[in-house]
């Protein structure tokens, strides 16, 4: 009896530690389980957006698809070089969509087409991609770039809104990225927006 009450307690004991690691690395972090299937997925999304389909006519430079994008597909790499963070972004802010990467919001347009380019992503799970989005600064250099040119915005302003303020990706008459997360961090409360504006095309 002694033996098993010993066996119980030392399980728990490494269940306690297993979860207080867990815990402190998502707070330091990010959370390390979807951390490690995000990476997967955005290993996938890298090939996928190496090769160009077949069905689909070759992207002419600086040219955006008069087509939209197809649901789930990857459509461009987003590159923070103040951050030394790159990822891949997903065509899509489904649930399933973010758990592989920023997400393009579909009814937003794409680069080029002098409107507003809205992406989404995750600050504490599945890669926490914007995580650090916080730290952007006025002038800070992003890059999306995608199969037909790579563009470049400079970062104008971040403001914190809540969920319900869409009016964020709206069109403003100019080549915009606006870039939402939740805000604070662990929390759903709000969201944390940044506006970048275009400053040079391919």
């Amino acid at each position: 009896m002694r033996a098993v009450l010993r066996f119980v307690a030392s399980v728990l004991m490494v269940s306690g530690v297993l979860m207080i690691g867990d815990a402190g690395a998502t707070l330091l972090w990010q959370e390390p389980v979807s951390a490690f299937v995000a990476q997967r997925q955005q290993n996938d999304l890298e090939e996928a957006f190496a090769a160009t389909p077949e069905s689909q006519p070759k992207p002419r430079q600086g040219r955006p698809p008069k087509q939209k994008p197809i649901p789930g597909s990857a459509v461009a790499q987003l590159l923070f070089p103040t951050l030394d963070r790159k990822y891949y972004v997903i065509e899509g802010t489904k649930t399933t969509d973010l758990r592989k990467g920023p997400g393009h919001y579909p009814d937003t347009a794409l680069p080029g087409q002098s409107k507003t380019v809205a992406i989404a992503g995750h600050r504490t799970t599945y890669g926490a991609p914007f995580r650090t989005i916080d730290k952007l600064r006025r002038g800070d250099r992003i890059d999306l770039r995608m199969r037909y040119g790579t563009y470049v915005y400079k970062v104008q302003k971040t403001r914190i809104v809540d969920p319900s303020q869409t009016s964020v990706t709206d069109n403003v008459g100019y080549d915009r990225l606006v870039l939402t997360a939740c805000h604070p961090l662990y929390s759903a409360a709000q969201r944390i927006v940044v506006f970048a504006r275009l400053v040079k095309r391919p």
